[in-house]
């Protein structure tokens, strides 16, 4: 009984056994198939399957060094024959270059099988390179001798992600890679330490300037020739070069026998009018008592008038010469003044000599105002106008200031081929001393260009210039192509695009690290 017990124990743990192997089996068929379905598919004709795709999604620039994604493995570039980056997956190389040596820069690939050279045209081959910023440019390539070559140029900077996208002998390659070049990583913190300010790529009006050389003069509506209109000995001076002076003011005594004469000659006919008056007054009262006659009336009256004549004569000869009044009394003495406000420039006077009535012995300029006087060659006539502003620099010291054309020659030189031109220049401050060499900018036009930068922003790097753009937290060289300036921005012809961000201010710092990190040339 008991045996019997025991085998009935025993098959009844068998099929216990069996029914959770059973389940177990049941449950290992399942995941498998799960497994399979859940499987992603390549979704295009490269092999190139959705993680690629995310990898390469614009402005994503990480390191996929080789990937290949035929074989869901990695294939890591090494150096080929050619001194470019070498992939090798199952036998077939891919040697990827940047060719330049005497055209511009361009994309040329050698291929290989099992390390022997294949003819090219057994490859078809494209590649997409994806810049900071910029949009995917693709690059087909067509056999050319023993390489495929890439129809369009590699702009510099070759910094970039790469895929290049095979198919030789039936089957899909995929290999990616990247290069950095002239790139550095500041942070928005690190950029204000450095004082590195951004702007953005835009529209503006660009004056073009036309550079010209003057000299500084007098302004010589404001300037006078003092001269003493009779002759005589000079007594005293009383002022000196770079006096100032006020209209009216003594410059210089002289003593002149000339002057003492039409003196004596007005004091004389005042005394004669003084008699004339006299007798006139007499003989009308004398008249109208009836106790003269008319006829000795009406005498006297054409001796008053003629006495009157006389004096006004004389007293406006000594008028015009400044001199009614005498020096102390003296008839001899003949004050020198100045005719208007300014300063002394000239002086050709001294005691004891002896001075014509045409000498110049004073020259007397108001400096408020000079002149700027330039010569302006026959091509640049036809920017020059009358009341055309312009800016004058000193070429001696730093100062600047604002003018305007006041005088445009009609006549050109015979010996010299230019004409003169003239600025009235303010000089409140008395700096623009006559004689002075400056250097004159006028606006020569003005136009409003689509993309322009500050001045500050180019860069040299390469012998070329570049402007350092901003993109997240790296700055990139971007080689740019310029056009007008006026020395505060400069118009930008190729490289950049409307909006971009770019280093405005102290750019030369971004310079400095790129320098420091010692970005390679890699090709």
């Amino acid at each position: 009984m008991a045996t019997q017990i025991n085998q009935s124990l025993m098959s009844n743990g068998k099929k216990q056994l069996i029914a959770v192997l059973l389940i177990l089996a049941l449950g290992v068929g399942a995941g498998a198939y799960l497994m399979r379905t859940d499987k992603p598919k390549d979704d295009d004709g490269h092999g190139h399957g959705a993680a690629a795709h995310s990898d390469a999604k614009a402005g994503d620039h990480k390191a996929h060094a080789g990937h290949s994604d035929a074989e869901g493995k990695e294939v890591t570039p090494t150096k080929g024959p050619k001194g470019g980056k070498l992939f090798v997956e199952a036998g077939y190389g891919l040697e990827m270059t940047i060719f330049e040596t005497g055209v511009a820069p361009e994309f040329r690939i050698y291929t290989y099988k099992d390390g022997k050279p294949v003819a090219p045209n057994l490859s078809k081959v494209t590649a997409t390179i994806q810049r900071l910023g910029r949009k995917p440019q693709e690059f087909i390539f067509a056999p050319e001798r023993d390489y495929l070559k890439a129809k369009g140029t590699v702009e510099e900077p070759h910094s970039f992600a790469v895929q290049i996208f095979a198919r030789y002998d039936g089957k899909p390659y995929t290999f990616d890679y990247e290069q950095v070049e002239a790139r550095i990583t500041l942070t928005d913190a690190q950029m204000k330490s450095s004082g590195v300010e951004v702007a953005a790529v835009g529209p503006a009006s660009i004056k073009s300037m036309l550079q010209l050389t003057g000299e500084v003069g007098l302004n010589q509506d404001r300037s006078v020739q003092v001269v003493p209109r009779l002759t005589g000995l000079v007594e005293s001076v009383s002022v000196n070069v770079g006096d100032r002076v006020r209209r009216g003011q003594i410059l210089a005594v002289v003593s002149s026998q000339t002057l003492a004469d039409q003196r004596s000659e007005l004091q004389a006919s005042s005394k004669r009018l003084a008699m004339a008056r006299s007798t006139f007054d007499r003989e009308k009262k004398l008249w109208e008592e009836k106790i003269s006659a008319q006829q000795d009336y009406l005498q006297a009256q054409q001796v008053m008038q003629e006495a009157e004549i006389a004096e006004q004569l004389a007293r406006q000869k000594l008028a015009s010469l400044g001199a009614l009044t005498s020096s102390a009394g003296r008839l001899t003495s003949y004050e020198i003044r100045s005719p208007i406000d300014g300063a002394i420039t000239s002086k050709k006077i001294s005691v004891g000599e002896v001075v014509k009535d045409d000498a110049h012995i004073f020259t007397v300029a108001d400096l408020s105002t000079v002149w700027v006087d330039l010569n302006i060659y026959a091509k640049d006539l036809n920017t020059i106008k009358t009341g055309q502003k312009a800016t004058i620099r000193s070429t001696a010291f730093e100062a600047s200031a604002a003018g305007t054309v006041s005088y445009v020659g009609a006549l050109i030189g015979n010996q010299t081929r230019t004409a003169p031109a003239r600025i009235v220049l303010p000089n409140p401050q008395g700096i623009w001393h006559p004689g002075l060499p400056v250097t004159v900018e006028l606006v020569a036009d003005e136009v409003t260009v689509p993309m322009a930068i500050s001045v500050d922003a180019l860069q040299t790097l390469r012998d070329a210039p570049v402007v350092f753009g901003r993109y997240g937290d790296h700055f990139e060289a971007r080689p740019v192509g310029t056009g007008r300036s006026d020395g505060k921005m400069v118009e930008i012809t190729q490289g950049l695009e409307v909006g971009e961000k770019y280093a405005a201010r102290n750019s030369y710092v971004v310079k400095a690290d790129i320098g420091k990190a010692s970005a390679s040339h890699d090709h």
